[in-house]
Order: C-alpha cells, then structure tokens, then sequence
C-alpha cells in the first residue's frame, strides 16, 4: 500500500492534470465554431 501511495498516487495525478491541460490548450487550436459550446435547440 505504501508503494502505490508514494509512487503511483502522484503519477496518476500528473497524469491526470496534464491530460486536463491538454484538453484546455487543445481548444485554442480549434476552429472558433468548434471551440463554442454545442448549440441547445
């Protein structure tokens, strides 16, 4: 238990925050139309 907290915890962390950077930078890249918030009606 102790390895997965010291090493595996922290990894999945980075992981996981750099996957959510890469989805928040991503949409810079994108066309404006597709960048926009998908339409309601």
């Amino acid at each position: 238990m102790g390895f997965l907290r010291s090493s595996l915890l922290p990894l999945a962390i980075v992981l996981l925050f750099s996957i959510a950077l890469f989805a928040v930078s991503a949409r810079i890249w994108l066309p404006g139309d597709m960048a926009a918030p998908a339409p309601l009606g």
